[in-house]
């Protein structure tokens, strides 16, 4: 790829986000735009809709800037918790990073590149015309002494990356039982799940779960809630509110026609009566429904058991309850709404196929997925796109048409395709057999994360036939000498697809183009002006493998193509205010991990220095200096040795609180007066929502009052 294409890539991009820029501060003083870009504030009622017009909102101003940036951590904690904590230092410790690999990347590596004669001299002259291959490590010739400073880079990067993941590993685990302490108690610290409970004849799975812990936990037990199969009462229940929903819509609204004929010709009947009739009739399918649901036939064989103290739960969690150990099976309970009730109306035989029906989907999408990436290698090569279509000789010898060709539309391709992937993991992850949203989306945003550094990075690198990836993994000596060669030629590509899919996406999620159009689609279909604002939750199974695939773009090329970095620096620092931004007015949230998200950070960062180091061993052989070769061969094991010591030393608080932890909060509690009150509460706390009663009108006949409360349909 010349200098010319990479230009015109980050013109058009840098054209976008300015675009963006100016549209977004216009049109979130819209007030029909509340619920696109302060969903949060105006769910909260820190913001009111305004009437009337006024001249400033037509005027684009940069304040959501400057507020975004004023916003400090504690205020990000007590507002959004701390997983959106660890988001944004996700963030900041990218920054850090490559600001440090930016000094020695551009200021020495790249100058030293440019000095290279391997390739051809550049020609400063006409600059736009060189190849970006010249600025890359390639450009040096075999044996040279001058890849001593691209060695000695290597050693400095590898040091200081693994000293903030130690640093941020260790800051993360005082802040996530900082923040244990300082919250109020909640029903998921004193409960746990357990499931395979056996039953014995003549008594139900509630008796069975309370005789096991009145005889071996006498004195912590508390309560239990049994687990039943509610599919169909959801299904009821989602049926009745969107009827509620039509119904207030009619009776709110003077100008909607509140009668409807049979055919063309036939008697006319009221909807109000007609949609109140069906509503009775699901009210009676639900009283039915719920008879048979409290049945012991209809009961999953798990329960959520409670106890008096956050240890005596934690004492539970960890012993094996039974000789057999298939049986009375324990797990941490996650927080009440973060429950995903779908899990338990699902057969153990139904789950475990699904898992054999997730590992096939995977791989049946990672191979499908070739066909795009291979379809963009062969847009970068304009000698390839000739022979597959020769009828555009003509087109692609225009300058520009060629350089968007080569420099944007390929990467252009790949993330409009990537759009598709997160939500089909999250969908895989949530049929494996997970009982929380909060599980699922981590597993959702390991298998992005994955797919992406598959697909994207070694699927492009080595592209060519699925059996050719593979013969790499089965021949892991030649995998060195394989990444030496081919990495630093998708050099260009990679500094592309991080100006397009880097810096628009960032500019999107600004600007939320999907539910900005999807308002103005629903507007005039909108039932009611007073709706309930859906206030949505950050998708980090989606932003997340983003930011740490650009991370392991960064780490792997900042030697081999120092011109990436600044590139990459603009990324982080959009990302930076414009996440900031989301929280304060975007995305709430909707569980809490208190951090652990951040294991799967750290295990990225790792792969990325190892890849890294890899690609070292094979540089240093492939231009014969076989000392650096040799002297890079210590950096994998001890980067390795230091993901084990992080492993032993901190990923144990993010699996479970110490006990330590859990008594000094259990003995404050003691001098609570509030703790009756949360006991009382915490009996019920796990009862599944479809369980819940349904407030039915006194009056059904009445048009003026629904059948269904408001509160209900809330839930």
């Amino acid at each position: 790829m010349l200098v010319s294409a990479l230009l015109t890539s980050v013109g058009i991009n840098s054209g976008l986000c300015v675009l963006f820029f100016i549209l977004y501060s216009i049109l979130r003083k819209q007030p029909s735009n509340y619920e696109v870009y302060i969903p949060r504030l105006l769910a909260e009622g820190n913001s009111k809709r305004r009437t009337g017009f006024n001249l400033e909102r037509l005027i684009p101003s940069p304040g959501w800037v400057k507020r975004a940036w004023k916003l400090s951590e504690d205020d990000l904690l007590s507002t959004s918790g701390l997983d959106a904590v660890v988001f944004m230092r996700v963030i900041t410790f990218s920054l850090r990073v490559f600001l440090f690999a930016g000094v020695i990347g551009i200021f020495v590596l790249l100058p030293v590149n440019c000095t290279g004669d391997q390739l051809n001299d550049i020609d400063f002259a006409d600059l736009s015309n060189n190849s970006l291959d010249l600025f890359t490590i390639s450009n040096l010739e075999s044996g040279s002494k001058r890849l001593w400073a691209h060695f000695s880079a290597v050693y400095l990067v590898t040091a200081f990356v693994c000293y903030l993941l130690y640093y941020e590993y260790k800051y993360i685990t005082a802040k996530r039982i900082a923040y244990f302490h300082s919250t109020k108690p909640q029903p998921h610290q004193f409960t746990i799940l357990v499931r395979s409970i056996p039953v014995s004849a003549g008594s139900s799975v509630s008796e069975s779960v309370e005789r096991f812990f009145l005889e071996y936990h006498p004195f912590t037990y508390l309560s239990h809630m049994v687990v039943h199969r509610t599919s169909k009462l959801q299904s009821l229940i989602k049926d009745a509110k969107k009827l509620y929903k039509r119904l207030t819509h009619l009776q709110s609204d003077p100008n909607q026609q509140k009668y409807r004929h049979i055919g063309l010709f036939g008697r006319k009947f009221d909807l109000v009566d007609h949609y109140g009739k069906k509503l009775e009739d699901i009210e009676e399918n639900l009283r039915l429904e719920r008879s048979e649901v409290s049945l012991a036939a209809e009961e999953v064989g798990a329960a959520f058991v409670s106890f008096k103290t956050r240890y005596g739960a934690a004492v539970a969690f960890h012993m094996q309850q039974s000789t057999n150990p298939t049986q009375w099976v324990t797990e941490q309970a996650p927080e009440p709404h973060d429950v995903y009730w779908p899990f338990f109306s699902s057969s153990f035989m139904k789950r475990w196929l699904s898992k054999i029906v997730v590992i096939v989907a995977c791989i049946f999408l990672t191979i499908l997925f070739l066909i795009p990436v291979l379809v963009v290698q062969g847009l970068t090569n304009l000698n390839q796109l000739e022979i597959w279509f020769p009828f555009l000789k003509s087109i692609l010898t225009i300058t520009f048409i060629s350089q968007v060709i080569t420099g944007y539309l390929p990467s252009l391709i790949l993330l409009l395709f990537l759009k598709i992937v997160p939500p089909i993991m999250e969908f895989l992850s949530s049929i494996q057999g997970y009982i929380c949203h909060s599980d699922i989306e981590k597993s959702a945003c390991n298998k992005v994360l994955w797919f992406t550094i598959w697909n994207i990075f070694f699927a492009t690198v080595f592209s060519g036939s699925v059996l050719y990836q593979v013969s790499i993994i089965l021949e892991p000596k030649n995998i060195p000498a394989r990444l030496a060669v081919a990495v630093p030629a998708q050099a260009s590509f990679f500094i592309a697809y991080v100006v397009t899919s880097g810096w628009t996406s960032a500019s999107s999620e600004l600007f939320r183009i999907i539910p900005f159009i999807w308002s103005l689609i629903r507007k005039p279909f909108s039932c009611c002006s007073d709706e309930e604002i859906e206030v949505p939750a950050i998708p980090y199974h989606r932003d997340l493998p983003r930011i740490l695939f650009f991370g392991l773009l960064g780490i792997t090329y900042f030697f081999l193509a120092p011109l990436i970095l600044p590139f990459l620096l603009v990324y982080l620092c959009l990302a930076y205010v414009i996440y900031r931004n989301q929280f304060i007015n975007v995305y709430a949230p909707k569980y809490e991990t208190a951090g652990k998200f951040w294991p799967i950070v750290h295990n990225s960062m790792i792969f990325s220095l190892v890849l890294m180091q890899a690609i070292a061993v094979g540089i240093f052989t492939l231009k014969k200096l076989s000392l650096a070769s040799t002297l890079v061969f210590p950096l994998p094991v001890l980067t390795l040795l230091f993901n084990e010591y992080c492993r032993k030393r901190f990923l144990p608080n993010f699996i479970a609180y110490p006990a330590e932890v859990l008594i000094k909060r259990d003995r404050e509690d003691r001098n609570d007066p509030t703790m009756e009150e949360f006991y009382d509460n915490l009996v019920t706390a796990y009862q599944d929502p479809a369980l819940l009663p349904i407030q039915f009108s006194p009056n059904a006949d009445s048009l003026n009052s629904p059948l269904i409360s408001a509160a209900e349909v809330r839930h």
